[in-house]
């Protein structure tokens, strides 16, 4: 049986390092979008539309209760052909990316619905009707007093939401994107399966440095928009 090797665990990280932009491309993608989403269902499960509310939380609970890699396979095999035979557009040679984003936004779009929802409902809606009884447009009235409170109560589980996304996200590798986890499978094939473990555990680190490097950032945001808050 072969040793473990420190120095592969070492020599590894170099080789592995430059396909992290592909793994923070699709954190960065499905956050943009995703969080688009989420506010449009949010909206929904609020509204005074029975259809659209129910809508809403039907595809809230579908999502929740689907695999995010059935969903990716669903995506990745399903979209083409709809497109091709609905649409009639050929998409079959769009970057695995494309499809990985989307996979992405559908099931991070649930969960985040949720967090926008409940950082709503958590603010006393009588600070919205004195902004507008003083002259404010309910827009107004949204963007300058509901939203940045929403916003501090909003943050630890979106926080949580996001470092949720970054480790399915790692799931991309079985559609053939190549980002860490791609990589690392390669590398693996490459030396027929010798110097996994060194492989896995190199990627386990950076995955841990990543959780940690997000959950710091959310902190130091959510301490900012209090300070904020705390100053008016």
């Amino acid at each position: 049986m072969r040793p473990f090797s420190l120095q592969f665990l070492v020599d590894v990280f170099p080789i592995l390092l430059p396909f992290l932009s592909a793994t923070l491309a699709v954190v960065v993608g499905t956050i943009f979008f995703g969080s688009i989403a989420g506010g449009l269902l949010a909206w929904a499960k609020e509204g005074s539309y029975q259809l659209f509310r129910r809508l809403a939380q039907a595809y809230t609970y579908i999502i929740r209760c689907t695999p995010p890699i059935i969903l990716l396979f669903i995506v990745f095999y399903g979209l083409p052909k709809f497109c091709l035979e609905v649409l009639d557009t050929n998409i079959n040679d769009y970057d695995k990316l494309f499809f990985v984003i989307i996979s992405f936004t559908f099931l991070f779009a649930a969960p985040v619905s949720e967090v926008m929802r409940s950082a709503y409902e958590a603010i006393d809606h009588g600070q919205y009707e004195a902004a507008v009884s003083i002259g404010l447009s309910p827009w107004q009235a949204f963007f300058h007093i509901v939203l940045p409170q929403a916003t501090v109560v909003a943050l630890p589980n979106f926080g949580n939401s996001v470092i949720s996304l970054m480790k399915d996200g790692s799931l991309a590798y079985t559609i053939g994107f190549i980002d860490l986890i791609g990589k690392g499978q390669l590398i693996v094939s490459m030396n027929y399966g010798a110097y996994a473990m060194e492989t896995y555990l190199a990627l386990a680190l950076i995955y841990l440095i990543l959780t940690i490097g997000m959950e710091k950032l959310f902190l130091w945001i959510e301490q900012r928009f209090s300070r904020h808050k705390q100053a008016a």
